[in-house]
């Protein structure tokens, strides 16, 4: 399987000397569900923007879908989509209109562009407020027709920054499965980058932690739980012999397994 990311030695120094990405390198597979995990300030949205496009690196190498980063920026635009932390939607179009005005900035028209509109708010399940001001919609509901506008013009890469900070469990819940859907179903990659544990271990099939701008670990997440090991707890009891007791005991052991049980 190809690589549809490569970078080696990625380097990102702002203005007043902060190095907001130390020397990084790896790579994605097409078609895989990547996550880059790690703290508020360790350097993944920075590594977004210039993987993007937003922002020019210091120094280091890196090719994304084949072009070259410096080389060729305009080509990298036309097969990406982008969903940054921030809902990005005007609140005073309807979801239909909203659709439409992202497809024409991607010299979409006619049919092929309603088309497609018509598909991704059936997709997102936003179908009966499409001709509804975005400004009446929930957050929920924003950030999914901000993640069909990502999706309006079959990007073959899909970067996501943080998609559900701030959401509700429910919809974050139905963001996962849009997303888990279009990575199996449509075969898009998608880079993730979240601080959620539990986001990177439902969605990702490989993941790299970040901290301080340095790559500490990288490997699946069964492979990183099992590095990391486990807590122990220890229970002592007064009267072992107590079949009540012990029989407490069992369940208090069971519940404890099952919470424990994710990253």
């Amino acid at each position: 399987m190809e690589y549809i990311i490569t970078v080696k030695d990625l380097v990102e120094v702002y203005a007043d000397g902060t190095k907001a990405v130390d020397n990084i390198s790896f790579n994605v597979k097409e078609g895989e569900f990547f996550g880059f995990l790690g703290p508020n300030g360790a350097g993944k949205s920075t590594t977004i923007k210039v993987l993007t496009t937003l922002l020019k690196k210091t120094s280091g190498h890196a090719q994304v879908a084949g072009y070259d980063l410096d080389k060729s920026p305009k080509e990298i635009r036309k097969v990406i989509g982008v969903l940054s932390q921030e809902t990005i939607v005007d609140v005073d179009l309807t979801g239909k209109e909203n659709l439409r005005l992202q497809g024409r900035l991607e010299q979409m028209h006619g049919s092929t562009l309603e088309n497609r509109v018509n598909e991704l708010l059936k997709m997102v399940q936003l179908e009966e407020f499409a001709d509804k001001p975005a400004g009446r919609y929930s957050g929920g509901m924003k950030k999914r027709l901000d993640l069909a506008s990502a999706l309006i013009h079959k990007p073959k890469l899909l970067f996501l920054d943080e998609p559900t900070t701030g959401l509700d469990p429910q919809s974050r819940a139905s963001i996962w499965d849009y997303l888990e859907e279009l990575n199996r179903e449509e075969g898009i990659t998608i880079f993730l980058t979240t601080q959620y544990l539990e986001e990177a271990d439902k969605l990702c099939r490989e993941l790299s932690i970040i901290d301080h701008g340095k790559l500490i670990a990288k490997g699946s997440p069964a492979e990183l739980k099992q590095a990391i090991g486990h807590d122990t707890i220890t229970l002592s009891l007064k009267n072992p012999k107590d079949p009540l007791l012990r029989s407490e005991t069992k369940k208090i052991l069971q519940e404890v397994q099952g919470v424990c049980g994710c990253l």
